[in-house]
Protein backbone atom coordinates (compact mmCIF):
# COMPACT_ATOMS: atom_id res chain seq x y z
CA UNK A 1 0.00 0.00 0.00
CA UNK A 2 2.74 2.46 1.11
CA UNK A 3 4.31 2.09 -2.69
CA UNK A 4 1.09 2.55 -4.14
CA UNK A 5 0.74 5.72 -2.65
CA UNK A 6 4.30 6.84 -3.45
CA UNK A 7 3.84 6.25 -6.90
CA UNK A 8 1.49 9.94 -7.10
CA UNK A 9 4.19 11.59 -5.50
CA UNK A 10 6.99 10.67 -7.73
CA UNK A 11 4.78 11.39 -10.51
CA UNK A 12 3.93 15.11 -9.72
CA UNK A 13 8.29 15.53 -8.52
CA UNK A 14 8.51 14.99 -11.96
CA UNK A 15 5.70 16.68 -13.42
CA UNK A 16 7.06 19.60 -11.11
CA UNK A 17 10.54 19.58 -11.92
CA UNK A 18 10.19 19.42 -15.83
CA UNK A 19 6.99 22.15 -15.70
CA UNK A 20 9.91 24.71 -13.74
CA UNK A 21 12.67 23.36 -16.42
CA UNK A 22 10.74 24.68 -19.06
CA UNK A 23 9.30 27.94 -17.11
CA UNK A 24 12.68 28.39 -16.76
CA UNK A 25 14.14 27.96 -20.19
CA UNK A 26 11.10 30.57 -21.52
CA UNK A 27 11.89 32.98 -19.37
CA UNK A 28 15.63 32.90 -20.46
CA UNK A 29 14.61 33.40 -24.10
CA UNK A 30 12.63 36.27 -23.40
CA UNK A 31 15.68 37.48 -21.57
CA UNK A 32 17.76 37.40 -24.64
CA UNK A 33 14.84 39.03 -26.92
CA UNK A 34 13.77 41.86 -24.41
CA UNK A 35 15.56 45.07 -23.44
CA UNK A 36 18.24 44.13 -21.00
CA UNK A 37 17.20 46.74 -18.75
CA UNK A 38 13.92 45.42 -18.38
CA UNK A 39 13.89 41.80 -18.16
CA UNK A 40 16.00 39.91 -15.41
CA UNK A 41 16.79 36.24 -16.46
CA UNK A 42 16.87 33.35 -13.79
CA UNK A 43 20.85 33.98 -12.73
CA UNK A 44 19.74 38.01 -12.00
CA UNK A 45 16.83 36.69 -9.70
CA UNK A 46 19.30 34.48 -8.42
CA UNK A 47 22.07 36.88 -7.46
CA UNK A 48 19.47 38.87 -5.92
CA UNK A 49 18.03 36.55 -3.51
CA UNK A 50 21.52 34.83 -2.59
CA UNK A 51 24.02 36.93 -2.84
CA UNK A 52 24.06 39.90 -0.49
CA UNK A 53 24.88 43.21 -2.31
CA UNK A 54 28.15 44.57 -0.24
CA UNK A 55 26.71 48.17 -0.98
CA UNK A 56 23.64 47.25 1.43
CA UNK A 57 23.04 50.06 4.07
CA UNK A 58 19.79 48.41 5.46
CA UNK A 59 18.59 44.99 5.97
CA UNK A 60 15.99 45.47 3.98
CA UNK A 61 18.76 45.81 1.28
CA UNK A 62 20.65 42.51 1.53
CA UNK A 63 19.94 39.04 0.17
CA UNK A 64 18.51 37.99 3.36
CA UNK A 65 16.10 40.91 3.65
CA UNK A 66 14.55 40.33 0.72
CA UNK A 67 14.27 36.65 1.24
CA UNK A 68 12.36 37.59 4.10
CA UNK A 69 10.23 40.56 2.39
CA UNK A 70 9.85 38.06 -0.22
CA UNK A 71 8.47 35.62 2.26
CA UNK A 72 6.46 37.99 4.03
CA UNK A 73 4.67 39.07 0.71
CA UNK A 74 4.02 35.35 -0.28
CA UNK A 75 2.86 34.46 2.93
CA UNK A 76 0.38 37.09 3.04
CA UNK A 77 -1.13 36.74 -1.11
CA UNK A 78 -1.47 32.90 0.10
CA UNK A 79 -3.58 33.90 2.78
CA UNK A 80 -5.49 35.74 0.49
CA UNK A 81 -5.70 33.13 -2.14
CA UNK A 82 -6.38 30.32 -0.03
CA UNK A 83 -9.42 32.74 1.41
CA UNK A 84 -11.03 32.95 -1.86
CA UNK A 85 -10.18 29.63 -2.92
CA UNK A 86 -12.02 28.24 0.13
CA UNK A 87 -15.07 30.52 -0.72
CA UNK A 88 -15.21 29.82 -4.42
CA UNK A 89 -15.82 26.45 -4.18
CA UNK A 90 -17.52 26.19 -1.60
CA UNK A 91 -19.93 28.45 -3.25
CA UNK A 92 -19.33 26.61 -6.81
CA UNK A 93 -20.52 22.68 -5.18
CA UNK A 94 -23.34 24.57 -3.47
CA UNK A 95 -24.93 26.12 -6.69
CA UNK A 96 -23.97 22.77 -8.30
CA UNK A 97 -26.16 21.07 -5.86
CA UNK A 98 -29.26 23.43 -5.74
CA UNK A 99 -28.50 23.02 -9.78
CA UNK A 100 -28.73 19.70 -10.03
CA UNK A 101 -32.06 19.10 -7.34
CA UNK A 102 -34.12 22.28 -9.23
CA UNK A 103 -33.73 22.79 -12.71
CA UNK A 104 -36.17 26.41 -11.93
CA UNK A 105 -33.00 27.34 -10.08
CA UNK A 106 -31.01 26.84 -12.45
CA UNK A 107 -32.85 28.55 -15.21
CA UNK A 108 -33.25 31.80 -13.22
CA UNK A 109 -29.43 31.48 -11.80
CA UNK A 110 -27.66 30.63 -14.69
CA UNK A 111 -28.37 33.64 -16.82
CA UNK A 112 -27.30 36.45 -13.86
CA UNK A 113 -23.96 33.98 -13.41
CA UNK A 114 -23.17 33.93 -17.19
CA UNK A 115 -23.63 37.35 -17.47
CA UNK A 116 -21.43 38.15 -14.27
CA UNK A 117 -18.48 36.34 -16.10
CA UNK A 118 -18.79 38.68 -19.40
CA UNK A 119 -18.23 42.02 -17.10
CA UNK A 120 -14.59 42.18 -16.45
CA UNK A 121 -13.49 42.03 -13.23
CA UNK A 122 -11.22 44.57 -13.35
CA UNK A 123 -14.55 46.96 -13.75
CA UNK A 124 -16.70 45.51 -10.94
CA UNK A 125 -13.45 45.56 -8.31
CA UNK A 126 -14.78 49.49 -7.49
CA UNK A 127 -18.23 48.32 -7.40
CA UNK A 128 -17.58 45.14 -5.00
CA UNK A 129 -15.41 47.84 -2.65
CA UNK A 130 -18.30 50.35 -1.92
CA UNK A 131 -20.20 47.28 -1.59
CA UNK A 132 -17.99 45.15 1.40
CA UNK A 133 -15.12 47.98 1.96
CA UNK A 134 -12.00 48.96 0.18
CA UNK A 135 -9.29 46.45 1.86
CA UNK A 136 -11.20 44.09 4.39
CA UNK A 137 -11.25 40.86 3.95
CA UNK A 138 -14.60 40.22 2.70
CA UNK A 139 -13.26 42.55 -0.29
CA UNK A 140 -10.64 40.13 -0.69
CA UNK A 141 -12.74 37.09 -0.50
CA UNK A 142 -14.93 38.29 -2.65
CA UNK A 143 -13.01 39.25 -5.89
CA UNK A 144 -10.92 36.22 -5.11
CA UNK A 145 -13.83 33.80 -5.42
CA UNK A 146 -15.07 35.33 -8.17
CA UNK A 147 -12.04 33.63 -10.14
CA UNK A 148 -12.55 31.07 -8.98
CA UNK A 149 -16.40 30.25 -8.82
CA UNK A 150 -17.61 30.02 -12.54
CA UNK A 151 -14.92 27.28 -13.65
CA UNK A 152 -15.16 25.60 -10.88
CA UNK A 153 -18.69 25.70 -10.85
CA UNK A 154 -18.87 24.17 -14.38
CA UNK A 155 -16.45 21.79 -13.40
CA UNK A 156 -18.64 20.55 -10.27
CA UNK A 157 -22.01 20.71 -12.73
CA UNK A 158 -20.58 18.28 -15.45
CA UNK A 159 -19.73 15.68 -12.91
CA UNK A 160 -22.89 15.91 -11.02
CA UNK A 161 -24.29 15.31 -14.68
CA UNK A 162 -22.25 12.28 -15.49
CA UNK A 163 -24.25 10.15 -13.26
CA UNK A 164 -25.57 6.95 -14.96
CA UNK A 165 -29.13 6.79 -15.50
CA UNK A 166 -29.46 3.11 -14.92
CA UNK A 167 -28.35 3.72 -11.08
CA UNK A 168 -30.27 6.23 -10.81
CA UNK A 169 -33.23 4.48 -11.86
CA UNK A 170 -32.33 1.77 -9.07
CA UNK A 171 -32.64 4.47 -6.28
CA UNK A 172 -35.21 5.49 -7.77
CA UNK A 173 -37.15 1.94 -8.03
CA UNK A 174 -36.26 1.52 -4.13
CA UNK A 175 -38.19 4.79 -2.88
CA UNK A 176 -35.60 6.68 -2.68
CA UNK A 177 -35.62 10.67 -4.23
CA UNK A 178 -33.40 13.45 -5.94
CA UNK A 179 -31.54 13.97 -2.95
CA UNK A 180 -31.23 10.65 -2.37
CA UNK A 181 -29.76 10.07 -6.04
CA UNK A 182 -27.74 12.47 -5.26
CA UNK A 183 -26.27 11.61 -2.15
CA UNK A 184 -25.85 7.83 -2.68
CA UNK A 185 -25.08 8.51 -6.69
CA UNK A 186 -24.42 11.33 -8.18
CA UNK A 187 -22.32 13.16 -5.63
CA UNK A 188 -19.56 10.19 -5.44
CA UNK A 189 -19.53 10.06 -8.82
CA UNK A 190 -18.56 13.63 -9.26
CA UNK A 191 -15.41 13.26 -7.20
CA UNK A 192 -12.98 13.50 -9.50
CA UNK A 193 -14.26 16.65 -11.38
CA UNK A 194 -14.91 18.46 -7.95
CA UNK A 195 -10.52 17.51 -7.55
CA UNK A 196 -10.17 18.93 -10.85
CA UNK A 197 -12.20 21.78 -10.33
CA UNK A 198 -9.87 22.55 -7.00
CA UNK A 199 -6.70 21.45 -8.67
CA UNK A 200 -7.59 24.53 -11.74
CA UNK A 201 -8.71 26.76 -9.41
CA UNK A 202 -5.19 27.26 -7.52
CA UNK A 203 -4.23 29.49 -10.43
CA UNK A 204 -7.04 31.33 -10.55
CA UNK A 205 -7.35 31.79 -6.77
CA UNK A 206 -3.81 33.42 -6.53
CA UNK A 207 -4.70 35.71 -9.87
CA UNK A 208 -7.38 37.06 -7.65
CA UNK A 209 -5.53 37.72 -4.27
CA UNK A 210 -3.01 38.97 -6.36
CA UNK A 211 -5.45 40.92 -8.36
CA UNK A 212 -7.42 42.29 -5.07
CA UNK A 213 -4.28 43.17 -3.28
CA UNK A 214 -3.49 45.45 -6.51
CA UNK A 215 -6.80 47.30 -6.63
CA UNK A 216 -8.21 46.84 -2.51
CA UNK A 217 -6.06 46.18 -0.07
CA UNK A 218 -2.30 46.98 -1.07
CA UNK A 219 -0.90 44.48 0.42
CA UNK A 220 1.12 41.17 -0.03
CA UNK A 221 2.71 40.61 -3.18
CA UNK A 222 -0.27 42.29 -5.39
CA UNK A 223 0.60 45.66 -3.72
CA UNK A 224 4.69 45.50 -4.22
CA UNK A 225 3.98 44.60 -7.66
CA UNK A 226 2.73 47.89 -8.57
CA UNK A 227 5.31 49.27 -6.75
CA UNK A 228 7.85 48.03 -8.32
CA UNK A 229 6.92 49.01 -11.47
CA UNK A 230 6.45 52.43 -10.88
CA UNK A 231 9.56 52.69 -9.23
CA UNK A 232 11.63 50.66 -12.12
CA UNK A 233 12.82 47.83 -9.48
CA UNK A 234 12.64 45.35 -12.71
CA UNK A 235 15.45 43.00 -10.07
CA UNK A 236 12.15 42.50 -7.23
CA UNK A 237 9.69 42.68 -9.74
CA UNK A 238 11.21 39.55 -11.79
CA UNK A 239 11.50 38.12 -8.15
CA UNK A 240 8.11 38.69 -7.00
CA UNK A 241 7.19 37.33 -10.70
CA UNK A 242 8.87 34.11 -9.89
CA UNK A 243 8.32 33.62 -6.63
CA UNK A 244 4.83 33.94 -6.79
CA UNK A 245 5.21 31.55 -10.03
CA UNK A 246 7.43 28.61 -8.24
CA UNK A 247 4.84 28.59 -5.14
CA UNK A 248 1.52 28.18 -7.47
CA UNK A 249 3.42 25.18 -9.50
CA UNK A 250 4.09 23.45 -5.66
CA UNK A 251 0.59 23.80 -4.41
CA UNK A 252 -1.11 22.89 -7.94
CA UNK A 253 1.13 19.41 -7.37
CA UNK A 254 0.20 19.20 -3.83
CA UNK A 255 -3.59 19.14 -4.81
CA UNK A 256 -2.22 17.09 -8.10
CA UNK A 257 -1.12 14.56 -5.63
CA UNK A 258 -3.73 14.11 -2.90
CA UNK A 259 -6.43 13.92 -5.99
CA UNK A 260 -4.23 11.22 -7.23
CA UNK A 261 -4.04 8.80 -3.65
CA UNK A 262 -7.80 9.60 -3.16
CA UNK A 263 -8.94 8.74 -5.88
CA UNK A 264 -7.14 6.27 -6.30
CA UNK A 265 -8.55 4.59 -2.81
CA UNK A 266 -11.63 4.84 -4.31
CA UNK A 267 -10.95 3.11 -7.69
CA UNK A 268 -11.62 6.25 -9.65
CA UNK A 269 -10.15 7.66 -12.74
CA UNK A 270 -8.74 11.06 -12.73
CA UNK A 271 -10.95 13.89 -14.71
CA UNK A 272 -9.35 15.85 -17.61
CA UNK A 273 -9.33 19.77 -17.06
CA UNK A 274 -12.01 21.64 -18.39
Amino acid sequence: MRGRRLHPVLRAVINLVVTVAIVLLIWQVIVWLAPHQIAKGPADVWQHLFVSNPNAVVFSQTAAGIRANLARWLGQTLADAGLGFGVGMAIAIILAVVFSLSRSVEAGVMPFALFLRTVPLVALVPVIDLIVGIGTPASVATIASIVVLFPALASVMFGLAQASPQTLDVVSVFGGNRFTQLVLVTAPGAVPSIFAAARVSVPGAITGALLAEWLSTGQGLGGELSIFLASSKFVDLWTAVAGITLLTLVIYNIVAIVERIVLQAMHMQQATDA
